[in-house]
C-alpha cells in the first residue's frame, strides 16, 4: 500500500484508526484462513476460521507454552507446525527486560510491515518537526548484533539488526544517515560507538536528528563522548583514525571521508572543554531539531539527564514495538515524555487485552488465571483501564501474552491510545507484597529530588530483593554524577539516609504495613562508582545482547550482574525508621 509522501501517510493513519474494528476482524480472518491447517491451530479449531471459536478454544499462552513448537522448527522441522508461510529466520529478543532471550519466527511479511510502520510514524515527524528526508542527516546510533545460525540453517538476529540488513535501509544510508554500514555492523560495540560519534561530529553541520532506538543509548553515547572527546578531536584535526580502532572495515570507511580539519577540531574542543555539559547536544549539533529515542517504560528514568544535555531539544518517543509485533505510534511527537501515548495501528496484528486490576494503593496485579477473564478486543477497551497486551500475528503467535501492561489514555478516531505502564514480570517482593516497576519509579523520583539542591544527578538505578537474611529488605543501586564536573563535592550521608526514608514513604500501603511489622527490614541504597552501569551493560552485551536493544533491568535477577554492581559499591545507606 503506497503512501505517496507524508500526506499520504497522514491520510492512511486516519483511515486505519477510523476503521479499526473492521480492519482487526479482517486481520484475524486472514491469519486464521492461512494458518488454520497448521498442527498447532488444528488442535483447537479443527480447520475452522470462526472468530468466536478462536476466542473460545485457542488458549492464552506465554513463550514457555509455545517454546516446544518453536524449538522443533529451530531444530529443522517444517514451519507448518505453527504457520503456513515459510519462515525466513528468527528474531532474537534482547532478554534484558525479563529473562532469557526468546526466538520468534520471522517471515518475508515482517519487513514489509516494518517499512509501512516506519513510513507512518515518519510522516508524523515530518508534519510536526522537520522533513528528515530533505533537511539534513540523522545521527542515529545503530548497533547490529551478530547473527546466530540455528540447527535448521536459518539465522536468528535482533529486530534492529534485521532492519539494518534490509536493502531499502542500506540504500538510504549514505544520503540520510551519518553512520556508514561498516560502523553499524562492527562487532565491537565500543569501536562502533567511537566511529559513529566521529562520523557524526565530522558531519555536525548537517545533522537534524540525534537518536537511537532507546533513550539510554543516546545517554550512553554522550557519556562515552565525555571520556573520549579529546581523542576524537585529535582524529578530526589530523584526519587519521585512532590506532585503537582495529576493525578493518571501520578503518576503510574512515579513510574514504577523513581529511585534516584543525578548525573543526578546535571548535569541537572549545565546546567540550567546559565546566558543565548542560546543553552540549545542541552546542555540538547546532541544526538538530530533536532527539529520538523511546523514553517510556523503564526508559523514563533517563529523561531528566537527557534534558540536561539536550539544550531544550524535544525528546521524541515515536513508536511502540516488540519482537512480537509493531503496535503503535505517537501521533503527537512533540508532547512531553511523561505524556506519551501510542495509537495502535489495527493492520499490524490482531490485538486483545487482558484486564488488569489495581487494588487500592497496591501495585498493579493480574487477575488470577483461574478467573473467567474475557479478553477485550482493541476497539472495546475502556479509558483509564489497565490491560496486558495479547497478540495474534502472522508469524505463528496466537493469543500470546507479551508481558506489557498498558493503560488506555484515550482514542484517536476508533483506535485506542495507550500509555506504557510497566513490564508485568518486573516486581520486587520479600514476603507477600508486590512492588512493581511503576511503584519503584515513583519512589525513586520522589527520593532523588533531595539531591537536586546538592548538584547531583541520579544517572542510573536498579534494585533487588535481598532475602539472604531475615527479614529481607529492598536494595537500590544508585549511580550519581555532579551536574558540574568538579569532582569536589561529597555526598552528605544524612541526605542519603533521608533518600532511603523518602523512598519507603513513597511505596505502597502493603509495603509500609509489612515494614512497620518488621516483616521487611529497612530499605538500603548502595551508591556505586561512576561507570558501574556501563560495566553491567558491557557484561550483557558480551553475553549476546545487542547494544541497540539493551534495556537496563529495573530488578536484577542475575547473580553475575549483582556481583558486578556489588564490587563497585562506594557507600551504603539505610532508612532510619519505619515510614508512617
Amino acid at each position: 500500500m503506497a503512501m505517496n509522501g507524508y500526506e499520504g501517510g497522514l491520510k492512511m493513519i486516519e483511515e486505519l484508526t477510523t476503521n479499526a474494528g473492521q480492519i482487526q476482524d479482517k486481520v484475524l480472518r486472514e491469519i486464521l484462513s492461512r494458518n488454520a491447517g497448521t498442527e498447532y491451530l488444528r488442535g483447537f479449531l479443527h480447520g475452522q476460521t470462526d472468530k468466536q471459536l478462536f476466542k473460545k478454544n485457542v488458549p492464552i499462552v506465554t513463550y514457555e507454552d509455545l517454546k516446544p513448537y518453536i524449538d522443533r522448527i529451530v531444530n529443522g522441522e517444517t514451519s507448518d507446525i505453527l504457520l503456513a508461510e515459510p519462515i525466513t529466520g528468527f528474531f532474537l529478543s534482547s532478554g534484558t527486560s525479563g529473562g532469557q532471550p526468546k526466538l520468534m519466527p520471522v517471515t518475508a511479511q515482517v519487513a514489509k510491515k516494518w517499512e509501512l510502520f516506519r513510513g507512518l510514524y515518519e510522516s508524523l515527524v515530518i508534519k510536526h518537526i522537520v522533513d528528515i528526508n530533505q533537511a539534513g542527516k540523522r545521527m542515529e546510533l545503530m548497533f547490529a548484533r551478530q547473527e546466530i545460525e540455528t540447527p535448521s540453517g536459518l539465522m536468528a538476529t535482533s529486530v534492529t539488526a534485521s532492519i539494518f540488513k534490509g536493502s531499502g535501509f542500506r540504500a538510504s544510508l549514505p544520503k540520510l544517515y551519518t553512520s556508514p554500514s561498516e560502523t553499524i555492523f562492527c562487532p565491537d560495540p565500543n569501536q562502533s560507538l567511537y566511529c559513529q560519534l566521529l562520523f557524526g561530529l565530522i558531519q555536525r553541520e548537517e545533522v537534524v536528528m540525534i537518536g537511537s532506538f532507546f533513550a539510554s543509548t543516546v545517554l550512553r553515547a554522550i557519556k562515552f563522548l565525555e571520556n573520549h572527546w579529546q581523542e576524537l578531536c585529535y582524529d578530526i584535526k589530523t584526519g587519521r583514525l585512532s590506532h585503537q580502532i582495529t576493525d578493518s572495515r571501520c578503518r576503510n570507511a574512515a579513510s574514504l571521508v577523513m581529511k585534516p580539519n584543525p578548525e573543526q577540531a578546535d571548535l569541537i574542543e572549545n565546546i567540550c572543554n567546559c565546566k558543565s555539559w548542560d546543553g552540549i547536544i545542541r552546542k555540538l549539533w547546532p541544526k538538530a531539531r530533536y532527539i529520538a529515542g523511546i523514553c517510556t517504560g523503564v526508559m523514563r528514568q533517563y529523561t531528566a539527564e537527557l534534558e540536561f544535555y539536550s539544550g531544550g531539544l524535544p525528546l521524541v518517543s515515536s513508536l511502540y514495538a516488540s519482537s512480537e509485533a509493531f503496535c503503535g505510534i505517537n501521533i503527537e511527537p512533540l508532547c512531553k515524555p511523561s505524556d506519551v501515548s501510542y495509537t495502535f495501528l489495527p493492520n499490524m496484528a490482531y490485538f486483545e487485552f487482558l484486564p488488569v486490576k489495581n487494588e487500592r494503593d497496591e501495585s498493579i496485579e493480574m487477575k488470577s488465571n483461574n478467573e473467567d477473564t474475557e479478553l477485550v478486543d482493541l476497539v472495546n477497551v475502556k479509558p483509564d483501564q489497565c490491560y496486558e497486551l495479547v497478540v495474534t500475528n502472522s508469524t505463528g503467535l496466537y493469543r500470546y501474552k507479551v508481558g506489557d501492561v498498558l493503560m488506555v489514555s484515550g482514542f484517536h478516531n476508533n483506535a485506542p491510545q495507550f500509555q506504557f505502564v510497566e513490564r508485568k514480570s518486573v516486581v520486587l517482593s520479600v514476603d507477600m507484597e508486590k512492588t512493581s516497576e511503576t511503584d519503584l519509579f515513583k519512589a525513586v523520583t520522589e527520593a532523588k529530588a533531595l539531591l537536586d539542591p546538592l548538584g547531583f544527578i541520579l544517572t542510573e538505578y536498579t534494585s533487588y530483593a535481598d532475602t539472604s537474611s531475615v527479614p529481607g529488605h529492598y536494595v537500590l543501586f544508585w549511580e550519581l554524577k555532579e551536574k558540574e564536573d568538579k569532582h569536589c563535592k561529597e555526598l552528605d550521608p544524612k541526605i542519603m539516609v533521608e533518600c532511603c526514608f523518602r523512598m519507603e514513604e513513597s511505596l505502597h500501603y502493603t509495603y509500609k504495613i509489612y515494614r512497620k511489622r518488621n516483616i521487611i527490614a529497612a530499605l538500603e541504597i548502595r551508591v556505586v562508582k561512576q561507570g558501574s552501569f556501563e560495566a553491567l551493560m558491557e557484561y550483557c552485551v558480551s553475553k549476546g545482547t545487542s547494544l541497540s536493544q539493551y534495556k537496563k533491568p529495573s530488578c536484577i535477577k542475575s547473580e553475575e550482574a549483582l556481583k558486578i554492581l556489588d564490587s563497585r559499591v562506594i557507600g551504603k545507606y539505610f532508612s532510619p525508621k519505619s515510614p508512617l
